[in-house]
């Protein structure tokens, strides 16, 4: 089991929602539930060294904001680390921080390789690779889950999609686990600052060596196209691979971790899978509710305008809050039940309109072998240790599961 400190609605004013600590040690359930009914477009206010945001808490205020890209656009940034920081450089060049047309080229040249027939070969392998970490754990005994089992899947995965050389996935890896956030309570913004750069700065090389390579992955495909009528540079591969190797391996991973331990503290949904009671394809979405392992979307209003009935003004920071509209009772029946039966599932893990996860099918198929293969490997789960989790206002999940396992 892990215990956060549960933070109560009266401590709302004093709260700062870009504190990777609140998140990481705090359990906001009660201040989310109280803004959805009371306050639900919320004015966080500015602090010495960053501004104030709006923060979006029902759903359908968030849905309604995540489809209208000309009223808030993601090209100022669209997470909290850059909004704050005075916008993203990579705006109009990386398919996350890119809308308009501009944004469907992209999307389009992208989603041939993020089709379920293209990702075929993928899957299977996923499938494979769950396999073996998983009976390696259990000859063990023991196992990090998140170490030993999740973190080797999805990275496997996305740098097959992108032709990343083995012998430099664990560093990869190591990059992309400090880039949003930190496995320690004391990580610096400058410590982030520093991964995403070594991040660009890898796939720069790897971009110039894929032109006119021959090679099939994605980089080359992205060398090969041309958005607009003009073929993407060098800076703009980079950066779309760095976009892909964060999204399609943080998400699928913490929600794999939070997986194990959801099925930890709720045996009755544990032995509900066991039992067949709950298939893997609604446990997979209802997974992903529960987890939410991206806590927000950040958007800039591009003038003045309205959310839920509240003012916004242009240029304003609008976050919308997965985290809040994934348990919202207005969609949701009885949301803070896991429920992996749980059907019709809204939620908006994956974002939601032209934004949407572009790997979505493929970070499913990967949650759904890691359930698979625990409901047909595993007899018994026991967590040994502490759990640790991921200090960032992004990011939720954790950096650290210690289990025993016992094989079925």
């Amino acid at each position: 089991m892990t215990t956060r400190r549960a933070i109560a609605p009266e401590e709302l004013d004093t709260l700062n929602l870009a504190d990777p600590r609140l998140h990481a040690e705090g359990d906001l359930s009660a201040v989310w539930r109280h803004l959805r009914e009371h306050r639900p477009v919320h004015w966080n206010r500015a602090t010495d060294s960053a501004p104030g945001f709006w923060v979006v808490t029902r759903h359908a205020d968030v849905t309604s904001a995540y489809r209208d890209s000309a009223r808030f656009t993601s090209e100022g940034g669209n997470v909290l680390q850059t909004l704050l920081a005075g916008g993203d450089t990579a705006a109009g060049r990386m398919l996350a921080v890119t809308d308009g047309k501009r944004h469907t080229g992209l999307r389009r040249v992208l989603m041939s390789a993020f089709s379920p027939r293209a990702l075929e070969p993928i899957v299977a392998s996923v499938r494979r690779t769950v396999d073996r970490l998983l009976r390696d754990a259990l000859d063990k005994g023991r196992c990090d889950f998140a170490a030993d089992v999740a973190a080797r899947i999805p990275l496997g995965a996305i740098c097959d999609l992108l032709g990343v050389p083995d012998r430099d996935r664990a560093h990869v890896l190591s990059l992309t686990s400090s880039a949003l956030g930190s496995h320690e309570a004391d990580g610096t913004a400058a410590d982030a600052w520093i991964a995403r750069n070594e991040i660009l700065l890898y796939f720069a090389d790897l971009a110039r060596d894929r032109r006119d390579s021959g090679h099939s992955d994605v980089i080359a495909l992205l060398a090969g196209s041309q958005v607009g009528g003009l073929p993407l540079d060098d800076d703009e591969i980079m950066l779309n691979c760095y976009s892909l190797i964060l999204g399609g391996d943080e998400t699928a991973r913490l929600s794999m971790v939070g997986a194990a331990l959801a099925l930890l503290d709720h045996p009755d949904q544990w032995q509900a899978l066991k039992g067949g009671d709950a298939g893997i394809d609604t446990a997979v979405e209802e997974i992903l509710r529960w987890t939410t392992p991206a806590l927000h979307s950040g958007r800039t209003a591009t003038a003045d305008s309205e959310v839920g009935g509240r003012p916004v003004g242009a240029g304003e920071i609008v976050t919308v809050w997965n985290a809040s509209a994934n348990h919202d009772e207005q969609v949701f029946d009885r949301p803070a039940e896991l429920r992996l039966d749980r059907t019709p599932n809204k939620h908006v893990t994956f974002a939601h309109g032209p934004h949407f996860c572009l790997g979505a099918h493929l970070a499913r198929a990967e949650i759904g072998a890691v359930l698979a293969g625990l409901r047909n490997l595993v007899a018994r789960m026991e967590q040994t240790g502490p759990a640790k989790p991921v200090y960032s206002n992004f990011l939720s999940g954790l950096s650290a599961l210690p289990l025993a396992l016992k094989a079925a």
